[in-house]
């Protein structure tokens, strides 16, 4: 086109030859004339509609010219444009050829010349016929053309395309309801395919090439999704009934076609022997056909029988012709409905690529994505959507042999539309699964307990005379008033969420998978993955977690919401087509590990975070306290300071919540990073261990000489350190023993089956079993939340920890001397004020009860260490604590043993939480009297704690 186009006709032959094209093309009017109509013409004439004559609803569909009843009417705009273009003297001869022409020019305003190459026809043609003398009037009507293109033809193919869909819906319906009509209508259904085809292909084109118009609107669809959909509807139907195609046409090859043409040949005035012989052999391959064929599912082929065809019609179109074609058109027509029909046999494929190939849209992706947005944009159309990435497997058809190196752009410009398609839709669909999951939250908020004192307050006011209710103060709802409308058109959010939700779900779930470039996609897939990483967001935000501030949401409340996620997203299983149990089992397992798949934070490490951070660190400092009696931490009220309830995060309910949220798994990382912490204390006290090493030696050598022994304790530093420590490692100790009941309730609750055995491998247990038997039971039992008489963890933990360079014996002993340096500091806290025993809590209000299990856990992994006797070390402690405690009935310093008796209780509690500790053990070296006396003065004193004074 870059040349002269005063010279184009030139170039291109002779008087002759334009004869011949403009013979061609005016062959073309009356066809063209038919399929380029108005919308209203289609209807009005009831094109492709099977209900308008029913009489005739199986008689079959036939033409004269039957291919050209599927032939592309943009393919026929091409011929006429450029034809003409060829020979423009042949519009000012033939009132017919300028019919044609106008005509063709009032359609398109480009004309496809290869893929998304286009040609400007009317600026063409301009400069074509302006170069030309003679040719004023076809400027001016082409002006005319031009304009009436302009103004017109968007609203005449966005009729059609609304014609489309109406006469494709009732097609399918029609077809999918009575498959056996698809035999004699086939016709019908490839010339559907064809019209879609054009239109589509229209758009396509326009909205990529004509930018500035006064009507935008005519150049987007925003229901073009419905019909790519029918489209592929149409194609998958003729896929799946081509079996009743191939029974019908065989026998209407075999008992019509063959029996006319036969009469045809015998009719025939000339017929040489050649063309003769050729004629019957169509006659005798089409008689000899049987459905048993079809039966048999044998593989048919006519490329011969159309080959011959081909070569009779070059034999009889050429000058002087025996039997010239065009005097025997009963031949030609014959002949051109038994090569449509063997091609529904043979060539199913290649039809339906001929009529309904989208392939050049690949070139097209900018109007695609447009088209798909608007379909989005259209709550109606989205259950067509999945017509978009359907659309991409026909891009493989762009292929050429000749040109293999655009193998790779265009494999990665269909997959990456049907990718950005599919995320599309799925990012839609999970994100209406999770508002859908954030109301059914909500709701479920509302029943929490907290909720009911609102309630319960204006229970109680109604018995009381009434106050003048304050403003300001909304009416709050029951739950469930949500439920309650007047009016059933009355749509709520979640009736939108669940119509969005359905409608996706129903295009993502149309086809299990389908091929693009011989990678097979699985649309389900995409929401799968989409609803897993929106899921695993949604759980951690419900934690609300704020390091900065140390805030977080109770385990129980995040429980709650996780189970109102997880009922909704299972009630989905059938909605959307997906295996919501495989989604769930694999968001709640990355919570139970300290990152998610993406490396994110999970709810395993924000709570242990929390709790090592906030709650045990806060209890470090005596703003916590561990009370038995509750089993749980309290708060200890202080004035200035924000209101906080450790209770409730840590009693009993809650442990069984964060063992649900987090599992074996999570807990398991919650107790490294607690047993972690317990090692760093340990280590630090060997340090000090080791400072006091010759005092310490000393005073364990001196245990049957009290005024030794009283005269060494001064030569002690940082004994006080000794004493915090381990009561920091009882701290955090107490907590995971909470945390392991609250898992081995969980455990024995969803496995009791597994439970029942473990339990009976640690009855078993005996100090005579192989210690590393013993551990591995014992690990086993541990992670069921079983309590075990060695903590497995710990002794990980402390062997991992211990003391550089220094050999096993040196170890030994300092592990030795840590409990005779626990055992002689003990006095010291009944100096301190807060050493009180507190009956209500069942514990002391500096946490000292927690040395208790400190002692026995800490002195029991240390020695099973070293593999020595626990039992003989404990004495030895036991012992050494009794002769320091009853020096402090000799003190005469009032102050230092003012908390003396509830100091004294300690030696029963470190009893009680060992299992190689018996009474019978301490009676023998502390008088179980004075334990007695002990009790009864520490009761009075908290009674008259509680008294109020008058």
């Amino acid at each position: 086109m870059e040349k002269d186009n005063s010279h184009l006709g030139e170039e291109l032959g002779s008087k002759e030859q334009s004869q011949a094209v403009t013979s061609a093309l005016l062959s073309l009017h009356f066809l063209f004339a038919r399929r380029n109509q108005a919308a209203e013409q289609w209807r009005s004439e009831q094109l492709l509609s099977l209900l308008g004559t029913a009489s005739a609803m199986l008689s079959p569909a036939s033409s004269d010219t039957v291919a050209c009843e599927y032939l592309s009417l943009e393919v026929m705009e091409r011929w006429i444009l450029m034809g003409f273009l060829v020979c423009p003297g042949a519009l000012s001869s033939s009132p017919q050829c300028l019919e044609l022409w106008r005509l063709a020019l009032q359609g398109s305003l480009h004309v496809t010349l290869l893929r998304d190459e286009t040609l400007q026809v009317h600026k063409v043609t301009e400069e074509l016929l302006g170069s030309l003398k003679g040719f004023g009037k076809r400027v001016a009507d082409l002006k005319e053309c031009k304009e009436h293109a302009v103004t017109h033809s968007g609203s005449l193919h966005r009729g059609r395309r609304a014609f489309l869909r109406g006469a494709l819906r009732e097609l399918l319906a029609l077809l999918e309801d009575q498959p056996g009509l698809l035999g004699p209508k086939a016709l019908f259904v490839f010339m559907a395919l064809s019209f879609c085809r054009d239109e589509v292909t229209w758009l396509a084109r326009h909205a990529e090439h004509v930018t500035k118009t006064k009507t935008p609107e005519d150049f987007t669809d925003s229901h073009i999704a419905e019909l790519l959909f029918l489209m592929e509807q149409l194609r998958a139907l003729v896929r799946r009934q081509v079996r009743v195609l191939q029974r019908y046409h065989v026998q209407y090859l075999s008992h019509f076609d063959a029996l006319v043409l036969s009469d045809i040949i015998q009719n025939l005035s000339v017929c040489p022997e050649e063309e003769s012989i050729i004629l019957s052999s169509f006659v005798s391959s089409l008689s000899a056909l049987s459905v048993k064929e079809v039966d048999d599912k044998e593989q048919f082929d006519f490329t011969p029988l159309r080959l011959d065809w081909f070569r009779l019609q070059a034999y009889t179109s050429v000058a002087k012709a025996s039997l010239p074609l065009g005097s025997n058109v009963d031949v030609g027509r014959v002949m051109n409905l038994v090569v449509f029909h063997t091609k529904l046999l043979d060539s199913l494929e290649e039809l339906l690529a001929e009529v309904s190939d989208l392939s050049d849209l690949c070139f097209y992706p900018r109007s695609m994505e447009k088209m798909f947005v608007v379909t989005l944009e259209e709550p109606s159309m989205l259950r067509y959507s999945i017509a978009f990435p359907l659309l991409c497997s026909h891009f493989s058809r762009c292929l050429h042999p000749m040109c293999p190196e655009e193998y790779p752009r265009l494999k990665a410009t269909a997959l990456g539309l049907c990718n950005k398609f599919l995320e599309e839709m799925a990012r839609q669909a999970s994100a209406c699964v999770m508002d859908a999951c954030a109301e059914q939250h909500n709701l479920s908020e509302q029943l929490l307990p907290k909720h009911c004192a609102s309630t319960i307050s204006k229970a109680r006011g109604k018995k009381t005379p009434k106050q003048p209710t304050k403003k300001g103060e909304p009416e709050r709802d029951k739950p469930g008033a949500e439920s309650q409308r007047r009016d059933r058109t009355l749509t709520t959010n979640m009736d939108k969420l669940h119509l969005t939700l359905t409608e996706l779900s129903l295009s993502l779930n149309h086809v299990p998978n389908f091929t693009v470039f011989q990678h097979t996609v699985t649309p389900a897939e995409y929401l799968s993955s989409h609803l897993e990483m929106r899921f695993t967001k949604a759980i951690v935000a419900m934690a609300g977690y704020s390091q900065a501030t140390q805030e977080v949401a109770r385990p129980s409340e995040v429980l709650v919401g996780l189970n109102a996620y997880v009922t909704f997203i299972q009630s989905l299983g059938q909605l959307v087509g997906l295996d919501t149990g495989r989604v769930v089992r694999s968001v709640l397992l990355q919570q139970t590990q300290p990152r998610d798949a993406t490396g994110q934070q999970t709810l395993t490490t924000i709570y242990t975070n929390w709790y090592l951070e906030a709650l045990l660190r806060q209890a470090s400092t005596g703003a916590i306290v561990l009370a038995p009696a509750l089993q749980a931490f309290t708060t200890v009220p202080r004035e200035g300071e924000p209101p906080f309830s450790a209770a409730e995060f840590s009693d009993v309910s809650e442990m069984r919540a964060l063992a649900e949220l987090i599992g074996p798994y999570g807990m398991k990382f919650l107790s490294d990073n607690l047993m972690w912490h317990v090692s760093s204390q340990v280590t630090e006290l060997k340090k000090l261990v080791n400072e006091n090493m010759d005092t310490l030696v000393q005073l364990r050598s001196s245990s049957c000489k009290p005024e030794q022994m009283v005269a060494l304790l001064p030569r002690l530093t940082s004994a006080e350190n000794v004493l915090k420590r381990m009561t920091i490692i009882g701290e955090i100790l107490s907590f995971r023993a909470m945390a392991q009941q609250g898992l081995r309730e969980v455990f024995s609750h969803h496995c009791p089956f597994l439970m029942g055995p473990i339990e009976c491998l640690t009855d078993i247990v005996t100090p005579d079993t192989d210690i590393q038997v013993t551990l591995g039971i014992f690990e086993l039992a541990s992670a069921a939340g079983v309590p075990c008489e060695i903590d497995p963890a710990l002794v990980n933990a402390l062997a991992g920890s211990k003391m550089d360079g220094s050999p096993t014996e040196e170890d030994y002993k300092v592990a030795c001397l840590l409990l005779v340096f626990v055992a002689v500091s003990l006095p010291l806290l009944a100096s301190d004020p807060a050493s009180v025993y507190n009956t209500e809590m069942d514990g002391y209000n500096n946490n000292i009860h927690c040395l208790a299990k400190a002692i026995i856990h800490v002195s029991a992994a240390l020695f099973t260490i070293h593999n020595k006797n626990i039992e003989t070390h404990l004495k030895e402690f036991l012992l050494l604590a009794s002769i320091s405690l009853l020096q402090l009935g000799q003190e005469t310093d009032k102050l230092r043993a003012r908390n003396r008796d509830s100091i004294t209780l300690l030696m029963q509690l470190i009893v009680a939480e060992s299992s190689f500790l018996t009474v019978d053990m301490l009676e023998s070296c502390f008088p179980y009297v004075l334990l007695r006396n002990a009790y009864r003065e520490v009761c009075r004193e908290n009674l008259l704690s509680r008294t109020p004074q008058h």
